[in-house]
């Protein structure tokens, strides 16, 4: 019976220290341990043994301090994850550059250029006139060479050729080019700035060919013969 008393005695004493010393040392390193190094898969885990004694702390502890009881009731809870960064939307494609078409050159072919001439020289002597040297000649001589040229430089032009005015104002006219207007058909002089529309003097009306009427060619005919060599009997 004294043995059970004394037992009994050393058993309450040991609960009243339990009020009076919040967490006995072995179950403050216990917390400690649960609390940082839970998730710390390196660290030891406690003991059978120990597991009692730290659950015998914890429990009288929970008794005396409501904030550590209400430490522990919620430390089951999942752990709360970050909040993902919102992703920023992918910046837009740049448009892509117009893809400029290939300029593609025609290949002129030498044989309406060489018949062309040809009959420029059949019927205005024209390479006769251009080859020849001038210097020797009155100005009244060479005026009377340049009638017949023009007169027969005329007639290829009018027989083979439709020919037009580009612009169909009067020389000298004040005229106004809109934008978008044909560069090719127009070509601006003088002092050209800024963009259309263009409002300037018309000092020449252009010439374009509508049709074109040279003669065909035999198979056999060699188009590089411009005129062919004379020789007198």
């Amino acid at each position: 019976m004294v043995r059970a008393a004394a037992l009994g005695a050393r058993g309450v004493a040991g609960i009243m220290q339990g009020f009076r010393e919040p967490t006995p040392p072995r179950a403050r390193r216990a917390l400690h341990y649960t609390s940082k190094n839970m998730n710390n898969s390196t660290q030891p885990l406690p003991s059978f043994f120990s597991r009692i004694s730290i659950a015998i702390g914890a429990f009288f502890r929970a008794l005396s301090d409501a904030d550590y009881a209400a430490r522990l009731s919620r430390i089951d809870d999942p752990v709360p994850q970050p909040a993902a960064a919102p992703v920023a939307a992918p910046a837009p494609a740049p448009a892509p550059a117009p893809v400029q078409a290939p300029i593609i050159l025609r290949e002129a072919t030498p044989d309406a250029a060489l018949q062309l001439l040809s009959l420029f020289q059949r019927e205005a002597r024209l390479i006769d006139f251009t080859q020849e040297n001038l210097s020797a000649y009155s100005d009244a001589d060479i005026g009377a060479a340049a009638r017949v040229v023009h007169e027969g430089c005329g007639k290829v032009l009018r027989e083979h050729f439709t020919i037009e005015p580009v612009r169909n104002e009067a020389e000298g006219s004040r005229i106004e080019l809109a934008e978008g207007f044909d560069a090719a058909a127009v070509r601006l002089t003088g002092n050209v700035v800024g963009k259309a529309p263009f409002r300037g003097s018309l000092s020449h009306r252009g010439w374009r060919s509508s049709s074109v009427r040279l003669p065909k060619l035999a198979e056999a005919h060699d188009a590089a013969i411009l005129a062919p060599a004379e020789v007198e009997l």
